[in-house]
């Protein structure tokens, strides 16, 4: 082929990861409401597994269509390892935002919600460190380099079934208050966690018959307006400050 089109197929390569972060996100709060958190987070690593399978076999099939079909795959569970920025908080990171928030203690939730932050760094060092020519980033190696994410997201799907579902999503979408207080035992331990059960409760007869906000209900509320517009900026400058060159 001429250098133009090899140059279309390595923007393809790089970009539709983006693609793929976009079909994660939109389907994040459908399947964490629909399956709960934890068997939504379980659901990830079937993409995650299946970019790592094709790429890793892309050589030995001689197809180029089928790094892009796993660059697709791994944007769409958030790319356990982050070879290139992650543009997008796709399927994976939106749950896990979710499901460790709903499961940590109120006077945790801040320093518990912020490992996603550092593991999302730890990633990227780890992807450019085994990069290196001096380990995997060489021509006989780099099929094992790219199916390197199927790692952390078997270690998921071996020890994340041990864990209970999110206290929240048992109490107020499950309706199910045993379930959720032998949670919050098993994540908490023994103790009085009455107070923040209660509060649960009182969120759940606060949203009662309230049906679930679309994307377009979200713009209109004048209510989170303020909110919405702090997001929206805080998440596009992150996009501008060269964190992901750096």
């Amino acid at each position: 082929p001429s250098e133009e089109i090899i140059t279309l197929v390595w923007s393809f390569v790089v970009s539709i990861y983006s693609i793929g972060g976009l079909l994660g996100s939109l389907s994040a709060g459908y399947l964490s409401v629909r399956f709960g958190r934890k068997k939504a987070m379980l659901f990830t690593n079937i993409p995650a597994l299946l970019s790592a399978t094709l790429m890793g076999l892309s050589r030995l099939c001689g197809s180029f269509e089928m790094i892009i079909a796993g660059r697709l795959f791994s944007g769409v569970c958030g790319g356990k390892l982050a070879f290139l920025p992650m543009v997008l908080n796709s399927l994976a990171l939106n749950i896990h935002l979710m499901y460790v928030g709903e499961c940590a203690p109120r006077k945790l939730r801040g320093l518990i919600a912020i490992t996603a932050s550092t593991a999302t760094a730890i990633g990227k060092f780890v992807g450019f460190a085994l990069g290196l020519r001096e380990v995997l980033g060489v021509d006989a190696l780099w099929p094992i380099l790219m199916a390197v994410n199927a790692l952390p997201a078997l270690v998921q799907l071996l020890t994340l079934p041990f864990f209970p579902d999110s206290p929240r999503y048992l109490l107020i979408d499950k309706k199910d208050k045993e379930g959720c207080i032998k949670a919050v035992k098993q994540l908490w331990g023994d103790g009085d966690h009455m107070a923040e059960i209660d509060d649960m409760m009182a969120e759940q007869e606060a949203i009662r018959g309230e049906k679930a906000k679309s994307v377009c209900d979200l713009f209109r509320d004048k209510a989170v307006r303020w909110q919405l517009i702090t997001l929206f900026l805080v998440s596009s400058c992150m996009q501008f400050i060269g964190v992901n060159v750096v």
